[in-house]
């Protein structure tokens, strides 16, 4: 059994409180900026507004449109557009406050009522009222796939109903236990009324009107988007340091695709601040005028994930055979941080119901040549297995660092798998998706929600397999009907369990973000998700 592993750095969040967030009413939430204690630089001093802060991304995927990206570099400049209704505690996973000071829940979850408060405007000085919750509520529903995150947090949704100018009642056909987390995520972030009747270009070229501390100053594709603070922004939400407007005054984020031209512009001072220093690179940077913090990406972990419609993919024996013929630990201690963890499970151990089945992700090379010998799968004289004069090859499509899917080849090639790798865009990555002509897939998807299992996986939601329905659709659904935590946690074990015994899920490793920043910066953390939070950031001036 590989053994759930804590020897790496990172942050846990509590279960309890988090795992079914339906809280009756709104509760009073800590702050969450950065201290001694979590391994990040106490500012030395009170926060000073002012002065501009440049952070390196590694790809631009052409949209920063909130409720439309999902691409994490695109989202660290699009969740400082708009405030949500609610926010996550980073640590405890409860529910606070943000847009909206309270909330009622019904007794099956498909029903949350929510009170606004009555100060809070969109950057154009419109108000956020009811009517215009509805109208974004209504706008993501109709984007469809192009909200490709959204659209799927508000499945079942039947509409929102407008009591008065400061509360709105959304409904849902079916329960939906996940939905107040959801209100938390910058998927269902508020745009103004006006942005809902733009071309999704437009919105992707960031024409929107947005809720947040900061709004759009211009974006020049493949080179940099620029952010500017939101003049009388004073609705900052109880799991952050302070309620007024941004201190900075503006955020830079340079597209800079070469890892060793970001921690070169980092030495050098021409960036500020990244999350995406190589792991070579890591070591340079805690202390010597730098400093480091990590968080565990919540959701589930990098996959490979089976396209069962064709036919080596839709074959349980090589999926299965590819699961043990993984060895996580290795590619953990070789090619990844100190922070990223080995699989224990579909899910990341920072989720809420988390729970370690890491029996069943057990490095097993001969478990995996038996299970091939016995569906007729033959060592061929290349070391390739063959079945009936076809070769055991197949391929996973992928836009992300190539060093662990390099390592995971090296090990299938010992069990008699040749998996080759094709590298892609991102762009080119979403469009193989859309068209599903693909073997396997990998990615992560980030989520401090279990709800993501039920999102990708299930046959009556994304399918990612685009296979049948079958039992663990049914767990996977019934998750998002359960009320009562223990009764999710059990659910969304045992969906975990069928997902990886079934090989529809092949976990490898889990994700944590570093940021690497300069000690002139200061207040930037993470929120519950792990997506980067910029308005509580300042930076030492002169």
């Amino acid at each position: 059994m590989i053994p759930t592993p804590h020897r790496r750095r990172s942050l846990t969040v509590a279960a309890a409180a988090a795992a079914t967030g339906l809280l009756l009413s709104a509760c009073a939430g800590g702050g969450s900026g950065a201290s001694d204690d979590d391994g990040s630089p106490s500012p030395s001093g009170e926060p000073v507004a002012g002065g501009d802060l440049t952070f390196a991304i590694t790809v631009d995927s052409h949209c920063i449109d909130p409720q439309q990206v999902g691409n994490n570099d695109a989202i660290a400049a699009a969740r400082q557009t708009v405030a949500s209704l609610t926010a996550q505690d980073p640590e405890s996973g409860e529910i606070l406050p943000w847009l909206a000071e309270s909330w009622e829940v019904n007794d099956d979850a498909s029903s949350y009522t929510f009170h606004l408060r009555d100060d809070a405007t969109y950057a154009d000085g419109t108000p956020i009222d009811a009517e215009s919750v509805k109208t974004n509520f209504d706008a993501i529903v109709a984007l469809g796939a192009t909200a490709s995150l959204g659209s799927q947090y508000l499945v079942g949704y039947e509409g929102t109903t407008v009591t008065d100018p400061q509360t709105l009642t959304v409904d849902f056909a079916a329960p939906s236990a996940q939905f107040l987390q959801a209100t938390s995520t910058f998927s269902l972030g508020l745009l103004a009324p006006s942005s809902a009747d733009l071309s999704v270009e437009d919105r992707c070229a960031g024409k929107f009107v947005g809720s947040g501390p900061f709004s759009v100053k211009s974006y020049t594709q493949d080179q940099e988007i620029v952010l500017e603070k939101v003049a009388g922004y004073a609705w900052g939400s109880e799991a952050n340091d302070h309620q007024g407007e941004a201190y900075l005054d503006t955020v830079t984020f340079k597209v800079i695709p070469e890892a060793s031209v970001r921690s070169g512009s980092l030495v050098s001072g021409q960036i500020d601040a990244t999350a995406a220093i190589s792991t070579v690179d890591l070591p340079q940077f805690d202390g010597n005028g730098f400093w480091l913090e990590y968080r565990a990406n919540p959701g589930v972990v990098f996959n490979l994930f089976p396209n069962e419609s064709s036919p080596l993919a839709g074959d349980e024996a090589v999926r299965t055979a590819i699961l043990k013929g993984i060895d996580r630990e290795q590619i953990a201690d070789t090619v990844l941080s100190e922070q990223d963890e080995p699989a224990t499970s579909v899910l990341s151990h920072s989720t809420p119901l988390y729970e370690s089945i890491a029996d069943e992700l057990a490095y097993d090379p001969e478990g995996a040549k038996k299970i091939l010998d016995d569906a007729g799968w033959v060592e061929g004289a290349d070391g390739v297995r063959e079945k009936d004069g076809q070769k055991l090859s197949t391929t996973v499509t992928f836009w992300q660092v190539p060093e662990p899917l390099e390592l995971v080849q090296q090990q299938l090639a010992q069990i008699g798998v040749d998996l080759q790798l094709q590298h892609v865009t991102v762009a080119e990555s979403q469009a193989i998706k859309e068209s599903g002509d693909f073997d396997f897939d990998y990615y992560n998807l980030t989520r401090s929600d279990p709800d993501v299992l039920r999102t990708i996986f299930s046959a009556n939601a994304r399918n990612i397999n685009q296979r049948d329905a079958e039992e663990v659709d049914g767990l996977l659904d019934a998750s998002a009907a359960a009320t009562d935590p223990a009764e999710r946690q059990e659910l969304v074990t045992e969906a975990s369990r069928l997902l990886v015994q079934k090989g529809h899920a092949i976990p490898v490793y889990e994700l944590s973000t570093t940021i690497a920043a300069a000690d002139t910066v200061h207040g930037l953390t993470f929120e519950a998700s792990s997506r980067l939070d910029f308005y509580d950031a300042w930076v030492t001036q002169g």
